[in-house]
Parts: C-alpha cells; sequence; structure tokens
C-alpha cells in the first residue's frame, strides 16, 4: 500500500512565507529558507512552495529563492507561481524544483497541461484547484482566490487529469486557514473520478481532520500550512496519530 504524504506548504509573499484565512488577511510566518530547513529536519514527506503574488503582479516565482530553499532539501519540491510556459517550467526545475503547481494560467489554457505533461512528464505537473462554494455550487477560482469562473471544481479536476495532471492539489477556500476540518464531501467526489493522486488543502486543524481527509475523503496526501508554521502541531505528532490508525506513513524512526 503506498505510504500517505504529509506536505507542508508555504504560501511565499515579498520573499517571506505568509497566512491567512479565506487567502485574506496575511500574517508574516517567517523565511522561507528556514521553514523548509525545518521541516525536512521533522520528516516532512515533501514541501510545497507557492508564490501566491506571482500570477496577480504578473511576474516569474522568485528563481533565486526557489534555488535557496531548494539547496537545504532532500525531499521532493513543488513550486508554483507565474508559470504560464514551458521556459517557466524548465527555469524552476533547473533551480532545484522537482514539481511544479500551474493554477490559473492551466484554467485560462487547459492545453497547457497537455503540454507540460509531454515535455516533462505527468510525474512533474501538478494541478492547483482552488474551490470555494459560488452560486450553490463549489466553484473554481484563480488569481490567488480574487476571481470566480464558471468552472466547476469537480468538472475541472476530472478534465486536468485527464489532460495529464500527475497530481491535483485541491484546496477549499471556504475552510482555509480556519482549522474546521478539510472539505470531505469535495473530496470524496474528487477522489472517486480523478485517476491521479489527490491532496488535500485547507482545513487541517487537528489530528482528526488529517485522518478525516485520508479516510473519508480518500485524499493520498495532505498539505497544511498554519498548524504547522506556528508549531500547534508536528510533523511527527501528525504521522504518530495517523500509524497509530493504521493509516500508512513514512516514519523516520
Amino acid at each position: 500500500m503506498t505510504a500517505k504524504r504529509i506536505i507542508p506548504c508555504m504560501d511565499v509573499r515579498g520573499r517571506r512565507v505568509v497566512k491567512g484565512v479565506h487567502f485574506k488577511n496575511l500574517r508574516d510566518m517567517g523565511d522561507p529558507v528556514e521553514l523548509g530547513k525545518r521541516y525536512r529536519d521533522e520528516g516532512a514527506d515533501e514541501l510545497v512552495y507557492l508564490d501566491i503574488a506571482a500570477t496577480v503582479t504578473g511576474r516569474k516565482a522568485r528563481v533565486p529563492l526557489v534555488r535557496a530553499i531548494a539547496r537545504t532539501l532532500d525531499i521532493p519540491f513543488t513550486v508554483g507561481g507565474g508559470i504560464a510556459h514551458e521556459r517557466d517550467v524548465e527555469a524552476l526545475l533547473e533551480s532545484g524544483a522537482d514539481k511544479v503547481a500551474v493554477n490559473s494560467a492551466a484554467v485560462n489554457d487547459p492545453a497547457l497541461i497537455t503540454r507540460l505533461a509531454r515535455a516533462f512528464g505527468s510525474q512533474c505537473v501538478v494541478v492547483a484547484v482552488d474551490a470555494a462554494r459560488h452560486k450553490g455550487e463549489d466553484r473554481v477560482f484563480i488569481h490567488g482566490g480574487r476571481t470566480p469562473t464558471s468552472r466547476e471544481a469537480l468538472e475541472w479536476a476530472l478534465e486536468a487529469a485527464d489532460r495529464g495532471a500527475g497530481e491535483i492539489l485541491l484546496t477549499s477556500m471556504d475552510r482555509d486557514g480556519t482549522g474546521d476540518g478539510y472539505d470531505i464531501d469535495m473530496l470524496q467526489q474528487v477522489s472517486a473520478a480523478v485517476h491521479c493522486p489527490l491532496i488535500a488543502s485547507g482545513g487541517g486543524g487537528d489530528l482528526k481532520a488529517f485522518a478525516a481527509a485520508l479516510e473519508q475523503g480518500k485524499a493520498d496526501a495532505v498539505l497544511a500550512a498554519g498548524v504547522f508554521h506556528t508549531g500547534k502541531l508536528s510533523i511527527a505528532e501528525v504521522k504518530d496519530y495517523l500509524a497509530a490508525r493504521l493509516i500508512n506513513v513514512r516514519r523516520t524512526s
């Protein structure tokens, strides 16, 4: 049985890690290089870095910062933000990223997923889906959660997988930063439909929430930010709890 993954996420703005609630009211959480090193040492299975201002401001992810973080890591490293072309992916991979996360550009040009999968392999392509309840549906939002689209989260995740996404990173914007638990209903719908691994994001506030996303939501990995940044929970605590529930996780000791 494939081990379930615990993935800390660093939302970065202005070379600092930040965290808010519902993508708003962002607070400084520290230096991304130091946090990345800490999570590696704590036993994270992977690390995700999202430059949350890149697409909104029309720039690319900060390659020097990505390179500095990558130098400290020996775990898979996913980078997102401002990716719209194959050359953007090349720059990030050359800087030490193992995977890239695409969101707004892929919604606007779904063929981008196909092109990236063909050029770099599906294992390299993570499609991030930011979703929130809007007009009675789980709608996809782009531009850092600022802009609602006509796309429904389930059908977009299915199309992204069919186009070659290696993973779907599904974030419930309604749960983001609340600690109220992952959106199990949305996870169940997407996990039952897509043929690629699903990463649950948004709402990881306590140990039970992580277990529910994996057991009930059928996610392959759980991503969290604030609960790790603040030290409310450690990665080891999460893994110990999951292992006690007979959920297969990788542990270093």
